[in-house]
């Protein structure tokens, strides 16, 4: 531009300063502002505050409270958003304490506290399970004639249900109906998730029917909350049910898909209770195959979920499929445990295959996995008149 002879003015150097502090190149924001100055290009408070917003991300609020004091020597007044952005800052560096000094400091300088900064302190409240307070800042915003919207609704639900207070959770859902308001899928799985550990599924369940019908979506942490609470209480068929719903309504395919081309890790929690709950109802072909299906999509059961499927298969005959997945456990180095051993070995002694039994012990001993219950081997021995051994 300046070998054009064109002189930046100061929106371009601001744009400058938004974009570094937006990578958070605070370092290289901060010589664009010492740039502007040696060109008598005055910083305004879009500039400050900005920069303000950088510092208090990269946790700095010394250092953002020491440029406010900077910009006021500079006669450029702090307005509602440099407030709002310290305030803010003070709450997660500093507590509660520090922010509100700000507060009665931005109304003392005669800039009134609006909705933002009222959202600010009842998320940070909710966040600390601070809900009384909470309350008390709602109270105040009604009072001072802002409405909250859906921020702070869903701030105070989420509150109140890590809190354990799904009446007063509930009480705020209505409020927010009555005003036309939605709860976002987030606040929607936090009060599902609830249900379900308080082990209210069939209040769990009807709030998801209903939210569909009012056009709320239901994501996979959605399904995968009800499904693992089915599971965990005995439900399976309801679980079962749920997964095939699931799947018609090609949630799980969409999700891998948009996880695999990130490049993201999976939550392994849903698949790691659905393998063991095709197992307990004793689709044991349906768990492999589902097993099978979820490797190839790079999710990672973990061990306990393994050595379920490993039983289930044994249980119902299909050695040769236990064996073959144990094998490549092996092979790809998948952590194994005495269960898992234990389980294999138990499958050989009954099957008389006592040699190959105790090459598995001595492959436990080597990898110093853990001790071989004796009693099968006594048990089997005995049971093929192996009486020496």
């Amino acid at each position: 531009m300046k070998g054009s002879g064109v002189s930046p003015k100061r929106n371009t150097y601001n744009i400058l300063v938004h974009g570094y502090c937006k990578l958070r190149w605070l370092k290289e924001a901060a010589e664009v502002v010492e740039l502007m100055s040696a060109n008598d290009v005055v910083p305004d408070i879009w500039t400050y505050n900005t920069i303000m917003r950088g510092l208090c991300d990269e946790g700095k609020v010394k250092e953002a409270i020491s440029l406010r004091d900077d910009m006021v020597s500079l006669r450029v007044m702090p307005d509602e958003v440099t407030y709002n952005t310290l305030i803010d800052g003070c709450f997660q560096r500093r507590g509660s304490v520090e922010a509100f000094k700000l507060v009665e400091e931005m109304k003392g300088k005669g800039v009134k506290p609006n909705a933002v900064t009222h959202n600010i302190m009842v998320k940070w409240y909710c966040k600390e399970g601070k809900m009384d307070e909470a309350g008390c800042v709602l109270a105040k915003m009604v009072k001072s004639g802002f409405s909250p919207d859906c921020f702070t609704y869903n701030t105070m639900i989420n509150g109140y249900c890590k809190a354990g207070n799904l009446g007063e959770a509930f009480k705020m859902m209505d409020e927010m109906g009555r005003k036309g308001l939605k709860i976002d899928t987030f606040t929607l799985n936090t009060i599902v998730h609830k249900l379900c550990v308080e082990k209210l599924l069939k209040e769990a369940y009807e709030l998801t029917v209903k939210a569909a019908k009012r056009g709320y979506i239901l994501d996979e942490v959605t399904y995968g909350t009800l499904i693992m609470g089915y599971f965990k209480n005995d439900q399976t068929n309801k679980a079962l049910k749920l997964w095939d719903e699931m799947k018609l309504k090609g949630i799980i395919p969409n999700k891998l898909n948009e996880l695999l081309d990130k490049g993201l890790s999976t939550d392994e929690a849903t698949c790691n209770i659905i393998i063991p709950g095709f197992c307990w109802e004793g689709a044991v072909e349906k768990a492999f195959l589902f097993y099978n299906r979820i490797v190839e999509n790079s999710f990672k059961p973990d061990v306990i979920t393994c050595n379920i499927l490993l039983r289930g298969l044994c249980k119902h005959g299909m050695f040769e499929k236990a064996f073959n997945l144990f094998n490549t456990w092996i092979i790809k180095g998948k952590p194994t445990d005495v269960v898992t051993y234990n389980t294999l070995i138990s499958v050989l002694c009954k099957e008389g295959k006592l040699d190959e039994a105790f090459d598995l012990m001595n492959e436990m001993e080597k990898k110093k996995i853990g001790a071989v219950p004796i009693y099968l081997y006594c048990h089997h021995w005995c049971t093929y008149s192996c009486w020496e051994n």
